[in-house]
């Protein structure tokens, strides 16, 4: 069932109230635009009567493709951040197994092969980036806000796939799991047709990827007791794909929901390999960038993208609007955005280091939070960027205009 039509519409955050669902009802995020598709798509009553019946267990897998996560992967991750906040347990699956095989969703041809130390290198910095957001989620967001008195929130659980596929032998996984996969339907998958009918083909390995990432899907199941897989919509087929696995050896239920893609104003997806990424690591986009990028959001924009990104009840997301309108010029509903993922992401220093004077701009002092780059003025003739933070942290920034 499509609960939401249409590409990316995203919307604004802020300090001021952060609210707790008091039911267990994940499923009401699609009002705020939050789930592309569910899978069984038939399955919207059963999964309701499940989740309000006791507390339900998701995870959302990520591959060590860089040593960062970006703002395409933001939006599942708040995603299980409402999760964590409905009562349910988080799992965070980072890819150190299958980042050697290569997703080949969205992708026209293969990735190229990670070395081992490539790939333990960009685990760990994924591992960094998940702790930091659940951890400042839960500092300045949850107990900030003075939700602390409805209880603790569950901890996330991150896991490496590579811990249980270092265990397995290749015939038995083979001889066990791979049989259960039939042929015709791994070639209906878009990711896979797509790519058989161009050019460069595709290899054997990357054929494989969503066998892999069914496999993960089980092993949650019989291990957590994991009935649901969060993803981004580019990752229907994987998901479908670990649904028909489950069915075929076990008479549990599960179920897939995707997020919208986070898309830039063309329509291309924020990413590594669209080589428009901003990172959620300090070190290769700073706190500073990342504030800039959603306050530029467009007015268009900025209600969906306050939806989306934060954790404001759809209320309070109108007060915000209607004050907005009255003076747009003045971008509140974009300060709200920016600050509330900047806080999100780096935390509340990042603010108070731009509010203090800590933080410089082609060695001019910048102590307003709300000031946009401007050609000219920030940006210079030959298109560069020099940024400041304190007195020893500096940033020479490319702009592509």
């Amino acid at each position: 069932m499509k609960l939401v039509q249409g590409i990316l519409k995203l919307k604004h955050f802020s300090y001021s109230v952060s609210r707790h669902y008091s039911n267990r009802n994940v499923l009401k995020l699609h009002e705020r635009g939050m789930y592309k598709d569910i899978f069984p798509d038939t399955a919207s009553a059963e999964i309701v009567d499940l989740l309000n019946a006791k507390p339900q267990c998701v995870y959302a897998g990520f591959d060590p493709t860089a040593d960062s996560l970006h703002i395409g992967n933001l939006l599942v991750i708040i995603n299980l951040l409402h999760w964590q906040r409905s009562g349910h347990r988080v799992i965070v699956l980072v890819g150190g197994a299958t980042g050697y095989i290569g997703d080949p969703s969205e992708r026209t041809t293969d990735r190229p092969a990670l070395s081992a130390e490539y790939i333990k290198r960009n685990v760990s910095g994924i591992t960094e980036n998940v702790e930091q957001l659940f951890k400042n989620h839960d500092t300045f967001l949850w107990k900030g806000q003075g939700h602390g008195d409805d209880g603790d929130l569950v901890p996330v659980t991150i896991v490496n796939n590579y811990t249980w596929y270092e265990k397995l032998n290749v015939l038995s996984f083979m001889g066990n799991i791979g049989r259960n996969f039939r042929m015709g339907t791994m070639l209906s998958r878009q990711s896979v047709g797509s790519r058989i009918a161009s050019e460069t083909g595709m290899s054997f390995t990357e054929f494989t990827y969503q066998i892999f990432q069914a496999y993960d899907w089980l092993y949650l199941l019989e291990n957590y007791d994991c009935r649901f897989q969060i993803g981004g919509s580019d990752q229907m087929g994987n998901i479908v794909s670990g649904h028909d696995l489950i069915s075929r050896v076990s008479n549990r239920k599960v179920y897939g929901l995707t997020v919208p893609l986070v898309t830039t104003e063309t329509g291309n997806k924020f990413g590594k390999s669209e080589g428009n990424a901003v990172w959620l690591n300090r070190e290769k986009t700073s706190p500073f960038e990342l504030y800039q990028f959603f306050i530029r959001s467009r007015d268009s924009e900025v209600e969906n993208l306050l939806k989306l990104f934060t954790f404001y009840s759809t209320g309070k997301i109108n007060e915000i609007m209607q004050q907005h309108k009255v003076k747009p010029e003045a971008r509140l509903a974009q300060k709200k955005l920016a600050e509330q993922v900047t806080v999100l992401v780096h935390g509340d220093d990042a603010a108070r280091i731009i509010s203090a004077g800590g933080f410089y701009v082609n060695q001019q002092r910048c102590t307003n939070l709300s000031e946009v780059l401007t050609l000219g003025t920030h940006i210079l003739l030959n298109n560069i960027t020099l940024l400041r933070v304190g007195k020893r942290k500096y940033f020479v920034i490319k702009w592509k205009i």
